[in-house]
């Protein structure tokens, strides 16, 4: 039963999201025709699962202890696991796995330092600060909010992954990590629209809740056009092979999801499955970019 409840606390069906950052990250490196490491590869992939599993426990110990956790309508895709609320003496418990995370995390980047050098500190850093602060401050920043989880699992794992594996920084990491940047903002965005009552209750203050519900539907069909158009001036560019077009099939599901957003607002966690469409997105979309670079 503790382990059942420690596993839901991880939100565990979210964390598909790291491997796939990963090895987009990986796919730069293939594509570039580096030999790899299949032993740095999955260090690298654990050191991102643990940062993952630690802001995800952290949120939800922090979300039960302030109280949202009690409030909140859960969906599939939003208000946490509920696993707390239905068995709270699991609290502390949560929180010592969060720390144990992080922890890991930590000692899995210092391993990367004394490879590779201090090349890894300022990824490793910002995200340390995303862990620590996400629930606690940046939740109370609404355009830091909107774009925190896409630096995170864009910027920070892609490129930290492709920097573990060769020893260096590459232009197209950083370029394709773009791509998840904007995909994770919007994944995160639409997530909270069924919370806003409740999270504005608890002192949060995210995009939703600061700008309202039409721009945040402005914000995430732009951001679904800057990655239409950063994948089309990619391949354009000669950046990405032709194959990578592929990465564009799965945007009518994103589309499907602002539809939903336009049409049900705060209660799209009615019909979850506008959330669901826009998680599948945002996994679907780095995993196709990244399988055309391997195989393009």
């Amino acid at each position: 039963m503790k382990f059942k409840i420690i596993a839901q606390s991880t939100r565990f069906p979210f964390l598909i999201l790291t491997p796939v950052c990963v090895f987009l990250g990986l796919s730069t490196v293939v594509a570039r025709q580096t030999n790899i490491s299949l032993s740095l590869f999955v260090i690298a992939l654990l050191g991102a699962l643990f940062a993952h599993i630690s802001v995800n426990m952290f949120n939800e110990y922090l979300d039960f202890k302030n109280g949202l956790d009690l409030t909140t309508k859960r969906t599939p895709f939003s208000g946490g696991s509920g696993a707390l609320p239905r068995h709270p003496e699991m609290l502390n418990s949560v929180f010592t796995l969060a720390v144990i995370s992080l922890i890991a995390t930590l000692l899995i980047g210092a391993f990367f330092i004394w490879k590779d050098g201090i090349g890894i500190i300022p990824i490793g850093l910002v995200g340390l600060l995303l862990i620590v602060t996400y629930t606690s401050w940046i939740n109370k920043h609404p355009l830091l909010c909107l774009v925190a989880p896409g630096i995170g699992f864009g910027f920070l794992m892609v490129t930290g992954s492709q920097f573990v594996l060769e020893g260096q920084y590459t232009r197209l990491a950083w370029l394709v990590a773009v791509i998840p940047f904007f995909l994770v903002n919007n994944l995160l965005l639409l997530n909270q629209y069924p919370d806003i009552q409740a999270d504005a209750r608890a002192g949060r203050y995210h995009f939703p809740i600061a700008y309202g519900i039409n721009r945040s539907n402005m914000v995430y069909g732009l951001f679904v056009l800057a990655t239409v158009s950063t994948i089309l001036l990619y391949v354009f560019m000669g950046y990405l092979p032709i194959l990578s077009l592929i990465a564009l099939l799965p945007i009518p599901l994103a589309l499907f999801a602002l539809y939903g957003a336009i049409k049900f607002g705060a209660t799209i966690g009615n019909t979850p499955q506008y959330l669901g469409a826009n998680v599948a997105a945002a996994i679907l979309i780095p995993l196709l970019l990244g399988v055309s670079l391997i195989l393009g």
